[in-house]
């Protein structure tokens, strides 16, 4: 359905539809191929809320686009050299999904979310204060809230369906499930990634605290990067100009949703709330803010 020209809270397509996400609609192509689309709808802790953000489908699209062409000498990714008009021939709904799609091949995604943290903040800051650890891995005493951690740490989680929340594992449990060999591999490949994109993006006046990262194997066994990439979804990005620690910083993502949820009484359990008008527009205006900073586009 479209609530404007300029939103899409959920596709309807003439390709088979395998699921729909939390955020991303997934079409089949063919025995090769799937067509991802993504809404505008906004998950926040993990529940998919009523109402979508303008534009914000096309400006994770755009950006994922953007760090998929950086990484590309770190990690092969998924994206595949067909056009839409190739798959879809109505052209009234290639309209409709404006930059929202990607063209992808099938991979066999790996059964976790690969995270990396640069800084101490979100559950990361409630582990430290608990155990002076993040996901057990031990850091420095006196950190503050959101202070630059000494290095990035990987610390992964398992996948969750819609509705139900991640839970962090260590590295171990990314071992058993994984293997020993391509655990090592997600790992570092993860870090690198975050390492350069990070020093990329403070030169453009943004902090990448944290990120996740969805990995898939073609074939061969070659380990690609798969769904988005260094998103406002997917990433806290926070203005370097601003940041201070000892404070939750403000941010370009959907952090300004979850710090407005955080003052309701709402038990993070579905149906999300409504959101003001207000909170609807800012959040939007912070996802291109943060496209143009990325990307000068």
């Amino acid at each position: 359905m479209t609530t404007d020209s300029h939103t899409l809270f959920e596709s309807n397509l003439d390709l088979k539809l395998l699921n729909r996400g939390k955020v991303r609609d997934i079409y089949e192509v063919d025995d090769q191929h799937l067509l991802i689309v993504t809404s505008d709808r906004l998950s926040a802790f993990d529940v998919v809320l009523p109402q979508p953000i303008p534009g914000k489908g096309e400006v994770l699209t755009r950006v994922a686009n953007f760090w998929f062409q950086r990484t590309e000498s770190l990690i092969p990714n998924h994206l595949a050299k067909l056009q839409l008009s190739d798959i879809l021939a109505n052209p009234d709904q290639r309209n409709s999904l404006g930059d929202r799609y990607m063209i992808v091949r099938k991979l066999k995604p790996l059964p976790i979310e690969a995270i990396v943290r640069g800084y101490l903040i979100g559950s990361g800051w409630k582990d430290y204060q608990r155990n002076q650890s993040v996901c057990g891995i031990p850091l420095p005493t006196g950190l503050q809230q959101a202070d630059r951690l000494p290095e990035a740490i990987f610390t992964p989680s398992t996948k969750a369906d819609v509705g139900d929340h991640d839970e962090n594992i260590d590295f171990s449990q990314t071992e058993n499930l994984l293997g020993r060999e391509l655990a090592a591999q997600v790992k570092e490949t993860s870090l690198s990634i975050y390492t350069q994109a990070a020093d990329y993006a403070l030169s453009k006046g943004i902090i990448i605290a944290d990120t996740k990262f969805e990995f898939g194997l073609d074939d061969d066994g070659q380990l690609h990067l798969i769904d988005e990439a260094l998103t406002p979804d997917s990433s806290r990005f926070w203005p370097a100009d601003s940041y201070r620690p000892g404070t939750s910083p403000v941010s370009f993502d959907k952090q300004f949703v979850r710090d407005y949820l955080e003052t309701l009484d709402w038990d993070k359990t579905p149906p999300g709330p409504e959101l003001p008008q207000e909170v609807i527009d800012k959040t939007a205006e912070k996802y291109r803010e943060a496209e143009i900073r990325l990307t000068g586009k």
